[in-house]
């Protein structure tokens, strides 16, 4: 049981062993809180990675489960010690979507949509710092230019040509024709986007206007798939958090949704004939 280099990533994986091995016990989350004299809460949160777990925690739980193996009794509290650990972006001070940052930094592919705006890690610094200026009720220097680095900062991923993370975007034609900043930032802006879409590992896709009402009206979304990991997330980005789903009947509905969108949208290759329309349009 190799440790994942995320935090985050690294204590949901955690978790989820924590889980298996109660289950295996035949304890319920109640019994284990009221033998081990912590809240069903601390269990729970525990086991969804939503609580750090320290080595103590893992020793205490594994001798309650009846875990007589020394390796994996190891194996976990090195997990414990791993997911411990602050994400890059914690130098940057209080930054919005930390969770996602952290499984974003982890990924190894992306399926994405977007329904209003270009993505970040697709964004140009003059395209990128327009949205937050834009977009961050009464934002102070300090926290614009924070949030600038980081979202700057995501994008190594994507130039990691030892590591690079597959994207796979679908894009409504909303964002092409949303003008950001100014004509001028826009036009730089969907010249990167078509250059970036020749790369390899990374695909565009665009839904026309002329494809009507489709399931990705309800707003964006990003599926994240980790390497060594047979775990898959769903992330819902909200104004100042967002929620990770990872039942299994989200994650399907939310990769079959996607499927949908990249059938309905314009292939690769005449989506870069539109985004190059849409650059002339700022051009002219």
């Amino acid at each position: 049981m190799a440790a994942n280099n995320n935090p985050t990533v690294t204590g949901r994986r955690l978790g989820t062993e924590l889980r298996r091995l109660r289950k295996d016990s035949g304890l319920t989350g109640a019994q284990v809180a009221a033998r081990l004299l912590i809240s069903q809460a601390k269990v729970s949160h525990m086991e969804t990675g939503r609580r750090a777990v320290s080595p103590r925690d893992v020793r205490d739980l594994c001798r309650l489960y009846g875990v007589a193996d020394r390796h994996v009794v190891d194996s976990l509290t090195a997990l414990a010690r791993e997911s411990s650990r602050k994400g890059w972006w914690r130098a940057y001070g209080d930054i919005p979507h930390s969770v996602y940052l952290d499984l974003e930094a982890a990924a190894a592919s992306i399926l994405a949509y977007g329904s209003m705006v270009i993505p970040g890690l697709l964004q140009t610094p003059s395209y990128a710092a327009s949205i937050l200026d834009e977009t961050i009720p009464l934002p102070t220097v300090g926290q614009a230019a924070a949030q600038l680095r980081v979202r700057l900062r995501r994008q190594h991923r994507i130039y990691d040509l030892a590591r690079p993370l597959h994207l796979r975007v679908v894009l409504d034609e909303s964002a092409l024709r949303r003008v950001v900043g100014s004509r001028e930032i826009m036009r730089e802006q969907l010249e990167h986007l078509h250059a970036l879409s020749t790369e390899p590992h990374i695909t565009v896709q665009v839904l026309p206007h002329s494809a009507g009402a489709h399931p990705g009206l309800s707003g964006q979304f990003s599926v994240l798939e980790f390497p060594d990991s047979r775990e898959t997330v769903v992330y819902l980005k909200r104004f100042t958090s967002g929620l990770c789903l990872d039942k299994p009947s989200d994650v399907q509905q939310y990769s079959v949704t996607h499927a949908h969108l990249r059938a309905r949208a314009l292939t690769p290759r005449h989506s870069r004939h539109l985004i190059a329309d849409a650059v002339k349009v700022y051009t002219s």
